[in-house]
């Protein structure tokens, strides 16, 4: 008994120290709860959230291109795709695997994804795979959770309707390079694409637009549970074009099978309505990349369908050159309307001699006849007596050569000799030199734009600029209205020759264009044909007048034809190069004529591209002589 009473006083106050221990234990715990509880619930709280709410920002829908009517030519398609978040996965590398065994990817994909989960922050979603289908995605759902952070969501690619016909002035989009993706990490998202030629291109900024963002809630297997938000973002503006998607089918139509190029252009504005090349390529398939089959094939045909032909294609331009070698010696007082050479079908300088390509020559001739008939011997004389420094001028003065006006690149601005050109290159420069460039030949350059550019400068005694832009949104781009382009200078006296002489050329019996004549009551056409060779000539061969159909396709001459009606009030312009077509007469000047037909026909007003006809849809569920 007596050590229990010892014994009892020890116990209680150890009893009390375990207590009062176990006491204060709790309360530092209930304060701890209640301080994370109660007094930082909102911090807590947002933590939770951010546990299991994911935000990520989406690719902004991509700006319309249409036509001057409202059309659509660039649009925006709607599909299927499987991202990945990095940074909901505890091991990418296994997720990857896990989906490849799923879902078939191709060497080239497999090769994208590791460098995008190398070069993307942990928060962009990387792209696995695109264009999925039913059986795929039901799969990827079946499988979720065992793809953490794998999701299938809506994308869009690009479309375009009119496919080959008008692919070099609209272009195509691509992924955004890795310095690009590395600079702005809006370019690393998932379907984001930037223009790579064409319009794509030149208004890129317009078309893209801004990026959106979405919400969803995610489980802890970093699962997709439900999207609580989203934002689709502000889609980029729509680009309204000049073009006329009818008139550029038709050039299309005309040119198909033939490696050329058709411009046509409003000659009191010079908002083109037309801006052919062909062969064309489909620019759709850039947009998830081009098949390597497709690329060889490109590759290895002679027409080059990758080649814009209309705004980057140089060629002598042949006779259709005549008008600025006129235009030019009449402003410089070489020769005057009434002044005439005699044509007996040669011109003999030096030790060489130069043919006309009427062997039997033409006779005397002024230069309304010689344009008619298109005599080469008067251009020899006139091109001497001139001087192609002057013709040169004259060349970028009608919009031959230099810049232009028009709102897209890789734009060929062409090229005239000059003699401050040969002595910059050492070339000594020779009579015959200029005798060549005065019907077109030689060292001359020029593009289809340029020589429609001239047609039009010379319809209306106005330095028309072409341009392409109409409207970027609700802004209306200068230089849509007749008045927005300053005179010329030229002497209307001179202007009338050369008009007089490119009629007489369409709407007589002896001009070289009588065949495309216009046959709409009342409305005629103005014209000028030009046939360039591509090889050199022996002179056996120039004196034999030798038939030019009989060579190998690639040694055919080019054929080229201008044109401008109503000639009593210049409305369109046209120039129209055909490669190897052999005669500008017989090949390129019926495909002006039915463009000039059908546009004459609709009677087209002149133009208020600003206004959209008919309301697109944001999505397509598809410088002396001598």
């Amino acid at each position: 008994m007596k050590r229990e009473r010892e014994l009892r006083p020890i116990f209680t106050r150890r009893a009390l120290i375990l207590g009062g221990a176990q006491l204060a234990a709790f309360g530092a715990l209930g304060m701890r709860l209640y301080r994370m509880q109660v007094l930082q619930h909102g911090k807590y709280a947002t933590l939770a959230k951010q546990n299991s709410v994911n935000e990520r920002l989406l690719a902004p829908l991509r700006g319309l291109i249409t036509d001057r009517h409202g059309t659509i030519l660039a649009g925006n398609k709607q599909h299927w795709r499987a991202l990945f978040m990095m940074i909901q996965a505890p091991d990418p590398d296994a997720v990857i695997a896990q989906f490849a065994a799923l879902i078939t990817l191709s060497d080239a994909e497999r090769t994208r994804i590791a460098h995008d989960i190398a070069g993307k922050p942990r928060y962009i979603p990387v792209l696995l795979k695109d264009y999925l289908d039913w059986s795929d995605m039901a799969k990827i759902e079946v499988h979720a959770t065992d793809l953490p952070g794998v999701f299938v969501d809506v994308g869009a690619s690009r479309v375009y309707p009119l496919g080959d016909t008008l692919s070099h002035t609209i272009g195509y989009v691509a992924r955004p390079t890795q310095a690009q993706a590395q600079a702005n990490p809006v370019f690393a998202l998932p379907g984001m694409r930037v223009g790579r030629s064409g319009v794509e291109r030149a208004r890129d900024d317009a078309l893209r637009g801004d990026p959106g963002i979405i919400q969803t809630e995610v489980n802890a297997h970093g699962t997709v549970v439900r999207v609580l938000d989203r934002d689709n973002g502000t889609q980029g503006a729509t680009v309204q074009l000049t073009i006329d998607a009818e008139l550029q089918s038709l050039a299309a139509q005309k040119l198909a099978g033939q490696a050329g190029a058709a411009v046509m252009l409003d000659a009191t504005t010079g908002a083109i309505l037309v801006l052919s090349s062909q062969p064309g390529f489909d620019p759709a398939l850039f947009d998830a990349g081009v098949p390597e089959t497709v690329w060889k094939r490109w590759m290895a045909d002679p027409k080059r369908p990758l080649n814009d032909r209309a705004t980057g294609g140089l060629y002598a331009p042949g006779s259709t050159f005549k008008p600025n070698v006129a235009m030019a010696a009449l402003e410089c007082g070489a020769i005057t309307p009434t002044t005439t050479f005699f044509c007996p079908g040669y011109l003999k300088l030096g030790n060489h001699t130069f043919y006309c390509w009427q062997h039997r020559g033409h006779g005397t001739i002024d230069v309304v006849n010689a344009l008619q008939q298109s005599c080469d011997v008067f251009f020899y004389h006139t091109a001497l007596a001139t001087g192609i420094d002057r013709i040169a001028a004259m060349g970028r003065k009608l919009g031959l050569i230099g810049a232009l006006p028009l709102d897209l690149p890789g734009v060929s601005q062409g090229f005239l000799p000059t003699r401050a050109w040969a002595r910059r290159r050492k070339l000594t420069w020779t009579k015959g030199n200029t005798v060549i460039q005065g019907i077109g030949q030689g060292y001359t350059q020029v593009t289809p734009l340029g020589l429609a550019t001239m047609a039009a400068r010379i319809a209306t005694g106005r330095a028309i600029g072409p341009h392409i832009a109409g409207a970027i949104g609700d802004v209306v781009q200068p230089g849509n209205g007749p008045d927005d382009w300053p005179d010329l200078g030229l002497d209307i006296r001179n202007l009338a020759a050369v008009r007089q002489g490119m009629f007489e050329v369409v709407n007589t019996q002896l001009g070289t264009g009588y065949a495309s004549r216009l046959t709409l009551p009342g409305v005629q056409m103005a014209g000028k044909t030009g046939t360039a060779q591509v090889h050199d000539l022996s002179q056996a061969e120039e004196k034999a007048n030798y038939d030019d159909a009989n060579l190998p396709w690639k040694f055919r001459p080019n054929a080229f034809f201008i044109a401008f009606a109503p000639t009593d009030a210049p409305r369109f312009a046209v120039a129209v190069a055909v490669e190897h077509g052999n005669e500008g007469a017989s090949v390129s000047a019926p495909i002006a004529q039915a463009l000039m037909t059908v546009a004459l026909t609709r009677n087209l007003t002149p133009a208020a591209p600003g206004t959209i006809q008919s309301p697109p849809q944001a999505t397509i569920s598809e410088a002396g002589p001598v």
